[in-house]
């Protein structure tokens, strides 16, 4: 591969910003994706400003040398995997809260800001972040952005882009646009607000976000309920989504509550199949007392509920830990699939079938409430034949979901794991019109190539 421009990008963006050591551009080299390629870059830009991202994309666009943008790396589809003989840009350390403006509800930040971070800084002022991701914790606005991530509260607040009001973003050569305004409606022109959220870095770089702040919602009660089967569940999901006012409601199947329980030693019913639900109506006690009836028409096992909100956390992390305690049984390749509520019966007895088709143990658990599953198919990476059934797997749970009306991905992007699947998803005409519309933005193709389209 040809080295010679890595000097001049080094003497171009200055600062010490540009990264030539091999072992360190590698540490940057892929997500969390495990069977997702990933090429070999010759440089990593640590960018820390606006000028930062302005002088790579130039200077990568005179030449027409790749650039993969990246900010914590917690992406689960390949997304923000390097490619051989490009750039990876990183913009994780622009991590500043530029604004909150109560009165006007937003917030204005640089991508690299950590979504837990500005949820917490919202909380200060009475207002509240919505989108949240499991991965909060660690993943960034811009990330979000890029992936339009979803979360538990999806059901009730919609995804990452429902939040974003205005974006900042350098395009291809470098030029800056800015897309939407302050105001909370805005109808002028085309919507390249909208086109940029989830587009995962292959239109331009997002270099700030003004996004949405919502009050302060009540604090919110919280049920658990165990079914003996799948059926069960369903029926109770589909049963409280008509019956109650709720934020969320997340599933977890007996893979899952069993590697759950194993981990924490919350006493999990390891037998059964796990829904969680809560409310932060106004009346979010008589919400779960109605889904509670709701429940126990469904032939729930147990049902436990409660409105004090450090015990709904401790329930909630039990949902939270599904990905940790899945991994200690093995390598997860984590799918991201999503079909109508109605379907969701089927899709976990396809889930199931897959894996006893493939010989593979899947974990599958998810948003419910919008008919979001994350199959979570464990291999063991150093067997290849183990490694090939979960690749199958993978493979035939996408086309269940496909079958059964839904989506390739509910939440976790394209990225290059199902870039295959992506046509047969949106159409060969509609695919094409995306070709178009990247080419407009990037006409050299060096965003993010190989991911998506």
């Amino acid at each position: 591969m040809d080295r010679s421009w890595t000097e001049g990008l080094a003497q171009r963006v200055g600062g010490g910003r540009v990264v030539l050591d091999p072992d360190i551009i590698a540490a940057h080299a892929r997500d969390q994706a495990p069977l997702a390629e990933a090429g070999t870059a010759l440089a990593l830009v640590r960018a820390r400003s606006v000028e930062d991202v302005v002088h790579t994309l130039r200077y990568a666009h005179e030449r027409r040398i790749p650039v993969v943008p990246r900010a914590a790396g917690t992406g689960l589809s390949g997304g923000a995997n390097a490619v051989d003989g490009g750039i990876v840009l990183s913009v994780a350390a622009m991590d500043q809260i530029l604004e909150i403006d109560p009165a006007a509800r937003l917030a204005v930040v640089e991508p690299g800001v950590i979504n837990a971070t500005l949820a917490a800084r919202a909380e200060q002022v009475g207002l509240y972040y919505a989108p949240d991701p499991s991965s909060r914790d660690i993943s960034t606005i811009g990330g979000n952005i890029a992936t339009n991530a979803g979360g538990a509260c999806c059901f009730k607040y919609g995804v990452t882009g429902d939040h974003v009001l205005a974006l900042r973003a350098i395009t291809a050569d470098g030029s800056c646009i800015e897309t939407g305004c302050r105001a909370p409606k805005n109808v002028a022109g085309l919507d390249l607000t909208r086109l940029l959220v989830g587009s995962e870095g292959t239109l331009a770089v997002i270099v700030e976000a003004t996004v949405r702040l919502l009050r302060q919602p009540p604090p919110a009660s919280t049920l658990v309920a165990f079914f003996e089967t799948m059926e069960q569940a369903a029926a109770a999901i589909l049963g409280m989504e008509q019956a109650a006012d709720l934020s969320l409601i997340e599933v977890m199947d007996r893979t899952t509550v069993a590697a759950v329980e194993s981990l924490t030693s919350m006493g999990l019913d390891t037998g059964s199949t796990m829904v969680l639900v809560q409310s932060d109506a106004p009346r979010s006690v008589d919400m779960i007392e109605a889904c509670e009836r709701v429940c126990a028409e469904a032939s729930a096992k147990d049902v436990f509920a409660t409105s004090d909100p450090h015990e709904g956390a401790m329930m909630l992390a039990a949902r939270r830990a599904a990905l940790p305690a899945l991994e200690k049984l093995g390598t997860p390749l984590l799918d991201d699939v999503a079909v109508p509520r109605p379907a969701l019966p089927a899709m976990f007895a396809r889930c199931e079938a897959a894996a006893a088709r493939n010989d593979v143990v899947i974990g599958t658990f998810g948003h419910a409430g919008d008919g979001n599953l994350h199959p979570t198919i464990l291999f063991d990476r150093h067997d290849p034949r183990s490694e090939a059934a979960a690749r199958r797997a993978f493979v035939e749970i996408v086309e269940d979901a496909l079958a059964l009306g839904g989506t390739v991905t509910g939440e976790h992007g394209v990225g290059t794991l199902k870039r295959p699947f992506l046509e047969r998803m949106v159409g060969t005409t509609e695919a094409a019109l995306m070709r178009r519309i990247k080419a407009a933005f990037d006409p050299h193709g060096i965003l993010n190539p190989t991911k998506v389209l």
